[in-house]
């Protein structure tokens, strides 16, 4: 992994990217948003992540957040992506045999498998940690999130995409409640 791309301070603000593997389009099924959602959720309730936006885009997810004081940013990244590589690979393999098999195949590791590790893979390594340090580039990276399913003609205006903070920020009902508190931080020179 590259230097420049690593979490060094674990309770700063930062924006992260989640790919699927081979850049699959799995999250065009409605079922696999909403596992990634209950795992925010839980993390959000549980480890101590605090979200400030997201968007769920068909093969990668975007989000920028922290983690409150005596718990560590890079713990919870690794338990989301243990938990929902495991559940979409369950969900996978409990649908049809001849789609949900064909899906499965995707994800296959055969070098993992002959080790005894898990069998699949579903994330590519990694997720690309950007640190927020001003507020110009908060400001930046959401304006980007909440604009992807503008840019991928999914919806005419960012808060009509459904699994986006953009509903949030509009003041929309949404899966997922984020952190509404203006971030300002002081800027570095």
């Amino acid at each position: 992994m590259s230097e420049k791309y690593k979490i060094r301070d674990q309770n700063k603000l930062h924006f992260l990217t989640f790919t699927v593997k081979d850049w699959i389009d799995i999250f065009i099924d409605d079922n696999y948003k909403m596992i990634i959602i209950k795992s925010l959720n839980f993390c959000q309730q549980n480890k101590g992540m605090e979200i400030f936006g997201y968007c769920i885009m068909s093969t990668h997810i975007h989000i920028i957040a922290r983690v409150k004081e005596n718990y560590r940013l890079s713990d919870c990244i690794r338990d989301f992506k243990k938990y929902t590589s495991k559940a979409i690979i369950k969900h996978i393999c409990q649908k049809d045999k001849s789609g949900g098999m064909a899906l499965i195949d995707n994800f296959g590791n055969k070098r993992a498998a002959k080790s005894g590790k898990d069998r699949y893979t579903f994330w590519k390594e990694g997720n690309h940690p950007v640190e927020i340090t001003s507020n110009k580039f908060f400001d930046q990276k959401l304006e980007y999130i909440h604009n992807n399913p503008v840019k991928a003609l999914l919806v005419e205006r960012p808060e009509d995409y459904l699994y986006s903070s953009a509903r949030n920020y509009a003041g929309l009902e949404n899966h997922l409640a984020i952190e509404m508190e203006i971030v300002r931080m002081v800027t570095y020179k």
